[in-house]
């Protein structure tokens, strides 16, 4: 008897053990991250009750906290919702995303950078508040990305070349944050809901988290290997069959026009202008795939980044055989790119072969609006030479004056660009195009990407769809 009771008081000493011991580490070890995790109102109505800092675009906030006078004492109202939204995100009691969500703690006032703030105010008995993020974004250039997708799936990314600040982000169809801030649960529910089950996935940011076949848009970074590799020049007369037979497979490779290029001999310059597949085919196997790999990871391939919002990494496939390899120097088979990727491949040659680290945060800024941190540029990878990167800009502003790129041709400013087409099973092709100006001293790069063809589907190109949004884009840095 007293075996048992001794074996039973042992076991309930253990079982509290064990819950003081689960205590604790729930206190101690794990609070900060439940109490910081995604989706936790209490935290959030708490934070309600204090004046969220500003999403800054210049000297206007287009995200900000007003006074309700209810419940949750502040509420977040996004200017112009849609147009920035893949970039803000929402704040709601259903938790954050994008730069909301990343520079949280600044914008609620609970960043370690503000804690001198937060004592003053303490003691001041002042409204606590909270610091404010300055974007790199220019307003115009994304007004002209979003409205030159005018609704159609798809995603533009303009760079700074010379800083790899971001200048536009827009991922289209895109979404109204404000139907996500509302005070009522109910209503933040149902409308969550219906963008969640919207075939058109309006809060994927296209821009930075999905990945496309970049199709001849990679015929650039072929060419930034063939020219590297020493073996090439762009005066280099290439062959352009009609036709191009694969090695140890009965696959061939076309062209676009079903034809030979301009008679099936031409140079690297032309077969870049005219997007000739075959002639890039062919210089995939000659070049082999360790070397389109090595130059894919130098424009940024294969990397994941933050700018700070996470940027899913591009993809040059491993271990290709000789068909696979030629496939994917046109863009095809396995290789995939973001639009963030291809705007920084423009940027890289731009900026005579420096790729930039992208980033989308100008300054932090504490609730008096002085300066916490201002970003510095920061290289990312040395693409090219300068002199190869300087026979690339030339080659691309063939594409425009010459080639497939003349709808985003600019009165009185040299443009380089790539037009791009891509495979997507049996649905209409993806359409792509990427370029920066002034060639000659360039202040701007982008990619344009549109999903299936957009409204012109089956009949679209880059450079009748894609082009010239990339112009307006352009014009509205430069003007």
């Amino acid at each position: 008897m007293n075996a048992t009771i001794r074996r039973s008081a042992l076991l309930v000493g253990v079982l509290f053990l064990a819950l003081l011991l689960n205590a604790n580490y729930i206190a101690f070890v794990t609070n900060d991250s439940l109490r910081n995790r995604a989706g936790n109102s209490r935290l959030i109505i708490e934070e309600y009750d204090h004046e969220r800092g500003s999403i800054l675009v210049g000297r206007r906030a287009v995200a900000k906290s007003i006074e309700t006078g209810d419940r949750l004492k502040y509420l977040r109202t996004y200017s112009d919702g849609p147009l920035f939204a893949p970039i803000t995100g929402y704040y709601s009691v259903y938790g954050a995303t994008a730069i909301e969500r990343s520079e949280n703690s600044l914008l609620a006032g609970t960043d370690n950078r503000l804690f001198v703030d937060r004592l003053t105010n303490l003691f001041t008995g002042r409204e606590p508040k909270g610091g404010n993020v300055l974007l790199t974004i220019d307003a115009d250039a994304q007004r002209a990305g979003y409205d030159g997708l005018g609704g159609q799936e798809g995603a533009v990314v303009a760079l700074d070349p010379q800083t790899g600040a971001v200048l536009a982000m827009v991922s289209s169809p895109s979404f109204d944050p404000n139907e996500l801030a509302v005070p009522d649960p109910t209503a933040v529910s149902k409308n969550y809901d219906a963008l969640v089950a919207d075939p058109a996935d309006p809060l994927i940011n296209r821009s930075t988290t999905q990945l496309y076949p970049p199709g001849s848009l990679f015929k650039v970074v072929v060419s930034a290997a063939a020219l590297s590799s020493g073996q090439y020049s762009p005066d280099m007369v290439v062959p352009g069959p009609a036709v191009l037979d694969l090695p140890d497979t009965d696959r061939v490779i076309t062209n676009y026009f079903d034809s030979a290029c301009l008679g099936g001999s031409l140079t690297l310059t032309q077969a870049l202008a005219i997007s000739c597949n075959t002639a890039f085919a062919r210089i995939g196997l000659e070049l082999g795939d360790a070397a389109l790999r090595k130059q894919a990871a130098l424009f940024g391939f294969n990397r994941p980044l933050a700018i700070p919002l996470p940027v899913v990494p591009s993809i040059y496939p491993p271990d290709l055989n000789a068909p696979q390899t030629a496939q994917s120097a046109i863009g095809q088979y396995d290789v995939r790119a973001t639009p963030m990727q291809m705007a920084m491949v423009a940027a890289g040659i731009a900026n005579q072969g420096v790729v930039m680290r992208p980033y989308l945060v100008a300054e932090e800024q504490a609730p008096d609006l002085s300066v916490l941190s201002a970003t510095e540029p920061e290289e990312l990878s040395r693409a090219v030479t300068p002199a190869v990167a300087a026979e690339l800009t030339d080659m691309m502003v063939a594409v425009v004056t010459e080639g497939t790129g003349a709808n985003a041709a600019i009165p009185g400013v040299s443009v380089a660009g790539k037009t791009g087409t891509a495979q997507d099973g049996k649905r209409p092709p993806h359409v792509w195009f990427m370029a920066f100006a002034p060639a000659d001293a360039p202040q701007v790069a982008v990619a344009v990407f549109v999903e299936n063809g957009g409204r012109l589907g089956n009949q679209a190109t880059g450079g009748a769809v894609a082009a010239p949004i990339a112009r307006a884009v352009m014009e509205a840095v430069l003007r």
